[in-house]
């Protein structure tokens, strides 16, 4: 039987977390493990940060001095090969580190509630996390931001546009 265990932690000050958004990150995750039809147990830790700190790991890990939304670090160098808690025997997915303060910003930008933007991000992130990209294509675009969208709706957070990608529908023409 599975299910995941999220370890959340906010080592941040500046966004004062909501209550109830440690257990929608959570729902996010086992929506996300429902999607995906993974039946085994697993953890996967979420780490909340500023932009200052996700700005210097994505210099760090990606070469980018800047700040972002969210980064995803697989423990697996191969997509469906996971490494496994040899105590619990969970699968170890992978670490999510978030930019509350970005994501604030973003709720702001795109219209909607700040929980959205966090669960959005959640999702994305995991997603990452079993081998989705986004960076690969217009048509690998085009599946992670369907299976995002389904997943959101699934939370009852749809989106409000649509994830018809312009790339894709002109190199079809």
């Amino acid at each position: 039987m599975g299910g995941v265990k999220v370890v959340i932690g906010d080592r941040q000050k500046k966004v004062k977390l909501p209550v109830g958004m440690r257990l929608l990150i959570r729902k996010c995750c086992a929506a996300v493990l429902i999607a995906e039809d993974f039946d085994e147990r697993a953890i996967v830790a979420v780490s909340l940060v500023d932009d200052e700190e996700i700005s210097f790991l994505n210099g760090k890990y990606r070469g980018k001095d800047l700040p972002t939304d969210v980064l995803s670090f697989p423990l697996s160098e191969e997509i469906g090969v996971y490494d496994r808690n040899p105590e619990t025997g969970e699968v170890l997915l992978g670490d999510i580190i978030m930019s509350l303060e970005r994501a604030e910003r973003q709720s702001v930008s795109y219209g909607h509630s700040f929980q959205r933007e966090v669960a959005y991000l959640t999702v994305h992130s995991l997603l990452h996390l079993f081998g989705y990209t986004h960076k690969e294509g217009a048509l690998k675009k085009l599946r992670m931001r369907e299976k995002e969208e389904t997943i959101m709706t699934r939370l009852g957070l749809p989106g409000t546009c649509s994830y018809v990608v312009d790339e894709f529908i002109q190199t079809r023409r």
